[in-house]
């Protein structure tokens, strides 16, 4: 297992970061399998364990927490905070009210004292950035973090966390989640080399697409109902479906499983830092464990960059991204129609 620094901090990870987000009642229910993948991860070197408290309602970090037992001081840890934890509509969200207590509540179930890097799940267009920083750099200040970071943020609201850092002197992200895959290559176009810019590292998410890149879905044959439970329509984009096809023949031709190529090629970006792999059964660990010094040269890379175009994404957007409120909501881009006719 190859080991690199977490941007700036100096926190060395491993170039695998373990997901937990397929632990509990939306992955795995069974808690020994998922402590022993933990355990098999961490034994063939995986130093890093991504989870979020609103991964199965808590429960991933419950399991985390019953797996790091003993092991805690080697691993580096890190979960997430923003979407909701319950009816209450302050159990949510990016303020100082609830960040607050997420973090303790994630403490408990991870029994632990700190976690090594909170993440912000998502952007909150209703709470004002320097909220956020200045809660994180107290959290920071206490011991219970050491260092800070964000997920699946535009790269506008990158640069405007970086600047309020700044003008502000608060602590500032230090890490990007963004999600990034062979057929989602759009934050080449300006996330990844933001964060370079800023010496941030980026831990990517759904490097295998959801389970597109696995090779097990193919154009013509009826999808996963695993899959299609929780992306209906991701499985049935004739687009999607007909790049996979292609990339199937290459990784064949290149002697690799689709798996491994779709993993390396994350991995040869010089701004990515870790991909995140999310593992539901103890094979799909195994297979990704065996492609973890799989590289790819320059002439397998370009013909990746002919399938799928350096800065695009294939298909229908993937709606689980950060959507824009103005994006969301209709009545946010149009004017009423009193001020229409007084224009």
């Amino acid at each position: 297992m190859k080991y690199v620094s977490l941007g700036r901090t100096g926190i060395k990870v491993s170039r695998y970061c373990l997901g937990a987000m397929n632990f509990g009642m939306i992955g795995n229910v069974e808690h020994d399998d998922a402590i022993q993948m933990i355990h098999k991860a961490i034994d063939a070197g995986i130093n890093f364990i991504d989870t979020a408290d609103a991964y199965s309602r808590g429960e991933s970090e419950v399991i985390v927490g019953k797996a790091l037992k003993g092991r805690r001081d080697n691993i580096v840890l890190a979960t997430k905070a923003h979407l909701p934890m319950g009816d209450d509509p302050n159990m949510q969200g990016n303020s100082r009210r609830w960040l607050t207590r997420a973090l303790d509540d994630s403490l408990s179930r991870l029994q632990t004292d700190h976690v090594d890097l909170y993440q912000i799940h998502r952007p909150a267009p209703d709470t004002d950035i320097e909220e956020t920083l200045s809660v994180l750099t107290d959290l920071m200040r206490a011991g219970k973090i050491r260092a800070f970071g964000s997920s699946t943020f535009p790269a506008s609201e990158i640069v405007e966390a970086q600047w309020v850092s700044e003008k502000r002197a608060l602590g500032r992200f230090r890490t990007e989640q963004p999600p990034y895959s062979l057929l989602n290559r759009s934050i080449e176009r300006e996330v990844l080399p933001i964060c370079e810019k800023y010496g941030m590292g980026t831990l990517v998410w759904s490097p295998l697409a959801k389970g597109l890149l696995t090779g097990r879905n193919r154009k013509g044959q009826a999808p996963d109902s695993n899959r299609t439970q929780f992306f209906p329509h991701l499985f049935t984009d004739e687009q999607k479906l007909d790049v996979v096809e292609e990339l199937i023949v290459l990784a064949q031709d290149s002697g690799l499983s689709l798996i491994h190529l779709a993993m390396a090629f994350v991995l040869s970006h010089p701004g990515v830092t870790a991909a995140i792999i999310g593992p539901r059964k103890m094979a799909q660990l195994d297979d990704l464990l065996a492609g973890v010094d799989v590289s790819l040269d320059d002439a397998i890379l370009d013909r990746i960059d002919q399938i799928v175009p350096p800065g695009t994404d294939v298909g229908a957007p993937d709606h689980s991204l950060y959507q824009p409120l103005a994006i969301k909501q209709a009545a946010l881009r149009r004017r009423l129609l009193g001020e229409r006719a007084a224009v």
